[in-house]
């Protein structure tokens, strides 16, 4: 049996290259980064494990990340930590995150009558049913946010921070439904967040690919190649054949599994004319990313005793990110490691100027809330990001708007990730459509539906 072949060995190929594996399908993954985790990855720096941009597990033990590794029997050997001592920083006072409606009637950086209108948008959004998000779906959040007052919308400019990487104007008011629905305890949901105890995001992907290698398919091991780039993908009389590598080898495989973007992907690994001119233009508009800029700070002290801080207002620092107050493990004994960011327009992402700028600015913000902040910091790290998501958040490209795991064009070829039909942004979204897509490829694979 030829393997399925997996192209990328991020969030969402690393998941569905696993549940394949457990069900003793065999898979050779390909990954073009001499690292696992795709957006996820993690690097030693000065002794620090630093992630490329702060990832959480949201939604914790109910998020489609945890219900992969439960289903697969991974949970013991991923220790987690709940990330849960957030706040709000608002006109030199810190107030806690709400994790509950009434953590939102006693929080005092809103008037109370402010409080009360807040209760009566969030509390039919959580007990809403899933249909009727989806009638949202093509609503931006900002439609419900622009008639409140000033601190009001902070509190939607924090939330959304925190869900979503962006600000409301970017968000579609049905995802953020289904944020709130999934945090609604009495739905079986939870505000709580996860982070790996031992420091870097990248260790759901380490666990996974260890799990994957250890699995053996159709009596023959499963591989994970680094360091070895995917050119083309085959498609011979309608059907995925097996991909080319860059060293222009062919490497034949039973189905195509593309975790990348699929935007980026139509255009990089297949021959013009593979797919409708209407497919097409479907998958160019998803082709709209967050960019971000960021800072690591190491500091001889810490400066905060809280894990996450949202500045609200008037401030460049959109997230103060304390990760060695989540993890001790990411830093070295004596040191801490704190993080900012802030979104910026993608076209911005290249302008090193306007790059040095924001973090300059970010920089301020923070000397400015924590008095001790410059006598302790011992370096700091200013980089941009140029693609944090692959949104499929914003307002009409979400949900079911989004790439679909299968094509008509071809058999036997099949689409993972973010941009991909699922909910939820990063790697929640990106393991969801894995959990959505597994039974597809599985049914293909049947020995009455192989096309091989």
């Amino acid at each position: 049996m030829k393997p399925v072949i997996v192209i990328g060995a991020g969030i969402s190929g690393l998941c569905t290259a696993a549940l394949l594996a457990s069900d003793g399908i065999k898979v050779e993954v390909y990954e073009k980064s001499p690292n696992l985790g795709g957006r996820t990855a993690s690097i030693k720096f000065r002794g620090h494990i630093l992630d490329n941009g702060f990832h959480i597990m949201p939604f914790y033990k109910t998020s489609a990340v945890y219900q992969v590794l439960k289903s697969l029997g991974l949970v013991s050997r991923l220790d987690l930590v709940k990330v849960d001592r957030i706040s709000f920083y608002q006109e030199d006072e810190f107030y806690t995150y709400p994790r509950g409606m009434l953590d939102i009637l006693r929080m005092s950086m809103i008037p109370f009558q402010s409080r009360m209108r807040l209760l009566g948008i969030l509390v039919p959004m959580a007990f809403s049913p899933m249909r009727r998000t989806e009638r949202a779906d093509s609503v931006p959040l900002s439609r419900v946010v622009d008639s409140l007052d000033a601190r009001t919308k902070s509190f939607f400019d924090a939330v959304c921070m925190l869900a979503f990487a962006d600000i409301p104007e970017r968000v579609s008011l049905g995802e953020f439904m289904r944020t709130i629905i999934r945090a609604n305890p009495f739905r079986g949901g939870t505000s709580e967040f996860a982070y790996p105890a031992s420091g870097g995001y990248d260790k759901i992907a380490h666990v996974l690919a260890s799990y994957i290698t250890e699995r053996r398919g159709d009596n023959d091991a499963n591989k994970i190649h680094l360091s070895t780039a995917v050119s083309r993908v085959i498609v011979e009389e309608g059907c995925a054949r097996g991909v080319i590598l860059s060293d222009g080898r062919r490497i034949d495989g039973s189905s195509i599994v593309v975790s990348l973007p699929a935007y980026n992907a139509i255009d990089r690994l297949f021959e013009a004319g593979t797919f409708s001119g209407d497919l097409e233009s479907r998958v160019r508009r998803l082709d709209k990313t967050t960019s971000v800029v960021e800072a690591h700070y190491c500091l001889s002290s810490p400066v905060d005793a809280r894990q996450i801080v949202f500045p609200m207002g008037d401030h460049t620092a959109k997230g103060i990110f304390f990760i060695s107050n989540i993890a001790p493990s990411v830093s070295p004994e004596g040191e801490h490691l704190m993080m900012a960011g802030t979104p910026i327009r993608p076209q911005d992402a290249g302008d090193a100027s306007m790059v040095r700028k924001t973090a300059e600015a970010m920089k301020s913000d923070i000397s400015r809330m924590y008095p001790d902040f410059e006598a302790s910091l011992l370096w700091e790290r200013p980089m941009v990001w140029r693609l944090v998501e692959s949104v499929a958040k914003e307002p009409g490209i979400v949900w079911k708007q989004k790439m679909p795991h299968q094509v008509k064009e071809v058999r036997g070829l099949y689409f993972v990730g973010d941009s991909t039909i699922s909910y939820g942004i990063g790697t929640d979204s990106a393991a969801h459509s894995s959990v959505l897509c597994h039974p597809k490829i599985a049914r293909y694979l049947k020995p009455q539906g192989r096309h091989i």
